[in-house]
């Protein structure tokens, strides 16, 4: 096939571009602005494009099927061109659930938690010899890439809340029918597509009516929403879970799995409730609890999940996608508890549309409040980029509290904490965002 991607320069976008095109299809792409890890991996693979930008001239009736990303816009003039010449048009999650509608497919929802809990099921898979296709958020060790699509009899797939794409504004999830399925939580997110906290919490009830009649849908039990959820569905279809009980110091953490206790090379409360998620989704799969303790003990996490980019000389630097309230108050509580020792510095990149809207950033009150030292960046380019208003460093102060430093600027939030590094710190960099250009290995470097 000759397929076109419309925004192809989208974390999942580029991938699925990349898997389409081992996968022997002649693939072409767009987008208006690339930043790496996409834009080296598409022109390693040839399929960067020769301009950024829009042009009608790009589609015509020889392609086979546009993909189009939510990143596009509804007058981007490749999609009206392939309206006009009457072509087939995929959204992402629409293609892929034509791709996996002969096989069992497993579904990870909710707020937060996503990306790690899919990341784990598809390391246990992956060592337990299973074949299956995928479809994650984030880049994982010893995977190529973030999207596979073969004849394997499972699919799993990092179900997304948010809106499809420019033609179709059903959340993602919606469209993959799930086979068995977990919800991580629920905690209002993507203000701009879902105006009230009631609307949004809305989609997931939408979800669990989505999903196949004989579904089993394992929740978190500790959010009251989701219980309140669960009582509108028969008992058999919702399935609590807590999250495993867990240990840990500055070495090592341990977590109890079925009565055996497993060392295990990540740590956070949350984390711990993403491994139960994990776990009863593999069971779907047939796997066994002793397999998946074998498994798990090698599983190093997700990239920008706490992740470590430095450890030495006194100076430990975790890079985390943490964006929305919920995700910055557990990354955080997280690394409190697990570096108590050290003084702990907690930087956080506003890029998203919630999180760069004054109406949204009251979300945020006391979400860094565990922090020995908070930063909040937000680039003026982000903004002028999703169209919206400007963003004054003193009312973002108020919302997040007097003792949060904001920025604008972010060579000024690097001088700062040049000027105010301490012995045995430890920095958690949070954001789904560029960091506006820093290179945050070479400002570990110069913090040591």
């Amino acid at each position: 096939m000759k397929i076109h991607v419309i925004a192809i320069g989208g974390s999942v976008m580029h991938n699925l571009a990349l898997a389409l095109q081992s996968n022997g299809h002649e693939v072409t792409g767009s987008d208006d602005e690339i930043y790496n890890p996409a834009k080296d991996r598409l022109e390693k693979a040839g399929l960067l494009p020769a301009q950024f930008g829009w042009s009608s001239d790009r589609v015509n009736e020889e392609i086979d099927a546009i993909i189009v990303g939510k990143h596009a816009r509804k007058d981007n003039p490749e999609l009206i061109e392939a309206q006009r010449l009457g072509l087939k048009i995929y959204s992402f999650p629409s293609f892929v659930a034509e791709m996996a509608k002969e096989k069992k497919r497993l579904v990870v929802a909710g707020s937060h938690g996503k990306t790690s809990t899919t990341s784990m099921i598809m390391h246990v898979a992956r060592f337990c010899g299973i074949d299956f296709d995928y479809l994650v958020g984030a880049q994982l060790e010893g995977f190529d890439q973030m999207v596979r699509l073969s004849n394997a009899p499972y699919m799993v797939i990092e179900g997304d809340e948010y809106l499809t794409s420019p033609l179709d504004d059903r959340p993602k999830f919606l469209h993959y029918k799930a086979n068995a399925a977990v919800i991580t939580g629920v905690a209002w997110d993507h203000m701009n597509v879902f105006p009230t906290y009631e609307t949004y919490k809305y989609q997931f009830e939408r979800f669990v009516e989505s999903t196949a009649s004989d579904a089993v849908i394992h929740y978190f039990k500790d959010d009251e929403d989701l219980e309140d959820l669960s009582k509108k569905f028969p008992a058999e279809k919702m399935q609590p879970y807590s999250g495993f009980t867990y240990g840990n110091d500055e070495e090592e953490t341990w977590v109890e799995i079925e009565g055996e206790r497993v060392r295990v090379p990540f740590f956070g409360a949350h984390n711990m409730q993403n491994l139960e998620a994990a776990f009863r989704l593999c069971t779907e799969m047939n796997i066994s609890s002793a397999d998946f303790c074998a498994a798990i003990k090698s599983f190093k996490g997700a990239s920008k999940r706490l992740e470590t980019i430095h450890d030495s000389d006194g100076l430990l630097m975790y890079m985390d996608f943490a964006h929305a309230p919920s995700k910055v108050r557990a990354t955080l509580a997280a690394v409190a508890e697990k570096q108590q020792q050290r003084h702990i510095v907690a930087c956080l990149e506003l890029h998203t549309y919630s999180s760069l809207s004054t109406a949204f950033l009251p979300q945020y009150k006391g979400t860094l409040d565990n922090a020995d030292l908070a930063l909040v960046l937000f680039d003026p380019h982000a903004l002028k980029m999703k169209k919206l208003a400007m963003l004054d460093t003193e009312e973002v102060k108020q919302h997040f509290g007097e003792n949060v430093h904001v920025f604008d600027d972010p060579l000024k939030m690097e001088e700062f904490l040049l000027e105010e590094r301490r012995e045995n710190s430890c920095y958690l960099m949070m954001s789904s965002g560029p960091w506006g250009g820093l290179d945050l290995q070479d400002l570990a470097s110069r913090l040591k």
